[in-house]
This record gives C-alpha cells, sequence and structure tokens, in this order.
C-alpha cells in the first residue's frame, strides 16, 4: 500500500579534510569565486570571514547564490547522481536540483573554507518503513493498482539525509 509521495534532499558537506576530485575541485573553485565576489562586500577588507561580511552587510549573503555558479560544471559531471548516496544494492539516487552554501570561509586562509551542496529529488513513491529503511520507488506511482509490480528500491536513512515535502495518497 503506498503511503505518500516524498521529495528528499541530502547535504553533502565538503571541507578540506574531503579526498575526493569532485570535492577538492569544488573547495577550490567555489573558494577563489568567494575572494573574487566578496571584494564587493568588503572593499576596504575589514571582515575576514564570510560571517563578518554577513553581519556587516546582510547583502553578503547573497554569496552563496554567486559562488555557486563557479561549480556548475562540477555539478554536470555528476550526470544528476547524488555523490554518497546508494540504494542498498549500490545504485546512486538521481537527483532533479541543488543548492549551494557557504558553511564558512576566510579570505586569509582557504582552509577555512566550507560548503554544503544540497541535493533535492523528483518525487518518489513512499510505501513505508522496514526497520531504519524506506521503501521507495521512482516518480509517482499513486495511479498503479496494487495488483500490479512495481519497481522499488530500499534506503537507509543517514545523517544529511531528510524528507522535505510528502504528500498522503
Amino acid at each position: 500500500m503506498i503511503k505518500g509521495l516524498i521529495k528528499l534532499a541530502y547535504q553533502q558537506k565538503i571541507d578540506v579534510a574531503n579526498k575526493g576530485n569532485f570535492e577538492k575541485n569544488v573547495l577550490s573553485v567555489s573558494y577563489e569565486e568567494f575572494l573574487m565576489k566578496s571584494q564587493a562586500y568588503n572593499p576596504e577588507q575589514k571582515f575576514r570571514t564570510f560571517k563578518e561580511m554577513v553581519l556587516n552587510d546582510e547583502r553578503a549573503n547573497s554569496l552563496h547564490y554567486k559562488t555557486g555558479f563557479a561549480i556548475n560544471n562540477f555539478i554536470q559531471d555528476l550526470n544528476k547522481k547524488i555523490p554518497e548516496l546508494q540504494d542498498t544494492l549500490g545504485r546512486s539516487l538521481d537527483f532533479e536540483m541543488h543548492k549551494f552554501e557557504i558553511i564558512e570561509s576566510d579570505v586569509t586562509n582557504p582552509s577555512a573554507h566550507k560548503v554544503a551542496i544540497t541535493y533535492i529529488t523528483g518525487v518518489l513513491t513512499f510505501f513505508g518503513n522496514i526497520g531504519e529503511y524506506m521503501l521507495l520507488a521512482e516518480g509517482d506511482k499513486s495511479d498503479q493498482t496494487l495488483s500490479e509490480p512495481v519497481d522499488t528500491f530500499m534506503l537507509k536513512m543517514r545523517n544529511g539525509l531528510t524528507v522535505i515535502s510528502y504528500k498522503q495518497v
């Protein structure tokens, strides 16, 4: 029995401790872009950190969005697959959109640069939980009868993963 239609969000945090090429590239390119774009909110170079810039000028919050453009090629290279998140058979989930966020940064210290990318799935059909696993199917399967088989997969709940949209059917 179908319990609902959901969308999931998975947040990947990236800092200097990450070893993968994708993460290293995202960190490097986003830091360089942050240095360039942050000059508009720190013309006299009074502030070192992103948080100081935001406290001084709330418009500096736009650096999330502006800096995020620099990583778009790396996001496209993912081919809509969420890194670090696989079902129980090791298959990556697809995402429809992403959101880039600067967690912290420092114009004088590249190793302080920390970002997050939140990946958001399309609609998934939620059939229920089996322990800490969700039984899901891709897309909206609410129009299928219970006698028809549905291709499903299991996904373990974990840190950084959340249900952001739920519609009971």
